[in-house]
């Protein structure tokens, strides 16, 4: 058997005995409550401290932080901050970068129990922010330890980097680090953003299409449902505007067939409460609509298309509709399918899950466009169940031991 091979079957072995430990810190992960301001909450600063202090629990001691200043959450600002470990290879790295926001609950009807008290049944973990972003945070947290506690020194550093504000723009997290002169990552390193994936660990995702997030205010008169004549209902006006956007998945057709779905969609999706009652008809409207578009298109051409149909709303309702951007991303060049950590990763999966993974392009946006942009090759992948953002969101306590062994593997590769 090659030295490497046992070091293997050392690394998974010790990986397996932290069953518990990664279970017991998902727990107080999840009752950390991490949720951006722009979504009600108080961020992220609660959690970090809680994940450090288990970080300096289990062994790792180097810590550089990346804080971005914000006023809009009690700590005046949203942490970032990564830990490192030395390998053979002292100047390139193997990374691994997740996040510490989690969306919020939503309905807690639709949940069994408190969403940020997580607890296991039948194999899963329950609760908000187990697998979106918590299942890899951890797996990569005890694949490292893995090496500290065996005294084994990987081929390449290793760097885990904790990030804010990924749910919303990452401005205050990946975007606020990339633009620090001190920042860590290299081009030649091997980076991974385990955050989008398959329940077979089949996907590794190496481009995404654009992204585009619109609010549109729909501004007419407000009178009383009796008399419509005296009012312009914005309402009515909005979802004719709903209807007419439809017309953008024609206007932008294009298919590839690296993405799943391989077509743009354009979809309305938040809507905002106008009156209070029944009969008023509402003078404002405010609605939503998520764009994700293929990175061929230019999503300037896309705002124009969607000014030239508001303003056919506009005449026929004589209503004012505001159209704000709230995001816009334009996708940025792909990694190369068969860029370094693609193979990596390749190799790592087939060992694991027996498994054939390949590249591929996602709807989602993920931190990985802002590696993008500045020419970092970054791959994201993840053994996962798809429940993100849902009610009684859970992740397979075999998917997080079994990424933490992926991520040990890679740790060793040459």
């Amino acid at each position: 058997m090659k030295d490497n091979e046992i070091l293997i079957k050392k690394i998974f072995k010790k990986i397996d005995s932290y069953r518990k430990a990664m279970i017991d810190l998902q727990i107080a992960l999840t009752a950390a409550k991490a949720v951006g301001p722009e979504n009600g909450g108080e961020g992220e600063s609660h959690k970090a401290q809680v994940l450090k202090k288990y970080l300096k629990e289990l062994g790792f001691t180097n810590f550089r932080h990346y804080d971005a200043p914000d006023k809009s959450v009690p700590a005046g600002f949203r942490p970032n901050f990564v830990t490192t470990i030395k390998g053979k290879n002292k100047n390139n790295f193997v990374w691994i970068l997740t996040h510490l926001d989690v969306v919020p609950p939503g309905e807690l009807k639709l949940w069994s129990r408190d969403p940020y008290q997580a607890y296991v049944q039948n194999g899963r973990i329950i609760g908000r922010g187990v697998e979106d972003n918590q299942q890899d945070m951890v797996a990569s947290i005890f694949a490292v330890k893995a090496f500290i506690d065996n005294g084994i020194m990987p081929a390449k550093s290793i760097g885990l980097a904790f990030v804010s504000d990924e749910e919303t723009s990452s401005k205050m997290g990946l975007d606020y680090m990339l633009k620090c002169k001190n920042q860590p990552f290299g081009r030649n390193d091997l980076i991974i953003a385990p955050d989008v994936g398959n329940n077979k660990g089949t996907l590794i995702e190496v481009a995404e299409k654009s992204m585009l997030w619109l609010r549109f205010k729909t501004k007419g008169k407000q009178c009383h449902a009796s008399k419509p004549d005296l009012g312009k209902n914005a309402f009515a006006a909005a979802s004719h505007l709903v209807v007419r956007l439809g017309a953008l998945k024609k206007r932008f057709s294009k298919t590839d067939t690296l993405f799943n779905p391989p077509a743009s969609t354009f979809e309305p999706t938040r809507k905002e409460e106008n009156v209070g009652n029944i009969n008023t008809i509402p003078g404002e409207d405010v609605f939503y609509l998520d764009c994700r578009v293929l990175p061929q298109y230019n999503l300037n051409d896309v705002i124009a298309d969607i000014k030239k149909i508001t303003s056919d709303v506009e005449k026929k309702f004589k209503v004012k509709v505001k159209i704000s951007i709230i995001q816009k991303l334009q996708a940025p060049e792909p990694t190369a399918t068969n860029a370094p950590v693609v193979r990596a990763l390749r190799k790592a999966i087939k060992n694991v899950y027996s498994v054939r993974a390949s590249a591929g392009g996602v709807g989602a946006g993920t931190v990985a466009v802002f590696f993008r942009k500045k020419n970092y090759p970054v791959a994201v992948w993840s053994k996962m169940n798809l429940s993100a953002h849902q009610p009684d969101e859970y992740c397979t306590i075999d998917n997080m031991l079994g990424n933490a062994k992926v991520f040990a593997h890679i740790f060793l590769q040459d």
